[in-house]
C-alpha cells in the first residue's frame, strides 16, 4: 500500500533549502500550476524528498482564500505522490504554485492539472 501522510520531515521549510532551490532549479509551468524543481547532483547533495506550496498574496489578498488553495496544492500531492516521485525523482526539493486569480471550482481540477504537470515531466 502507498504512504499517503505529508509527514514533517517531507515539508520544505528552512530558508536555506528554499533559497538553494529558487538558486539552482528548474522551473516548469502547467495550467494554473507552476512548479520549480531541484534535483539531487553531485556538488547538491539531497538526502530526502522535500515539497512546499505557495499562493501568492498578488492574487488573493484574503489569507482565506490562500490556504483554501494551499490546502488543495498540498491534497494534490499527498495523493499524487507516486506519480510525482516518478517523475521527478525520488530525491528532489520542489516547491509548488499557484499561478491564476481564479479559486479552483473543485478539487479534481487542482489533482488533474497536478497529474498532467508530472505526466508533462515524465515525457521528457
Amino acid at each position: 500500500m502507498t504512504n499517503f501522510k505529508y509527514s514533517k520531515a517531507e515539508k520544505l521549510k528552512k530558508e536555506t533549502e528554499i533559497a538553494l532551490l529558487f538558486e539552482k532549479g528548474k522551473w516548469k509551468t502547467c495550467g494554473n500550476l507552476r512548479i520549480i524543481v531541484l534535483k539531487e547532483k553531485p556538488t547538491i547533495p539531497i538526502d530526502q524528498a522535500k515539497f512546499g506550496v505557495s499562493v501568492s498574496k498578488r492574487y488573493f489578498k484574503k489569507a482565506v482564500h490562500r490556504n483554501r488553495v494551499k490546502r488543495l496544492l498540498r491534497e494534490a500531492y499527498r495523493l499524487n505522490k507516486d506519480i510525482f516521485k516518478e517523475a521527478f525523482g525520488e530525491k528532489t526539493f520542489a516547491m509548488l504554485f499557484w499561478v491564476s486569480s481564479e479559486i479552483p471550482a473543485k478539487f479534481q481540477d487542482v489533482e488533474e492539472q497536478f497529474i498532467k504537470l508530472c505526466a508533462s515531466q515524465k515525457r521528457q
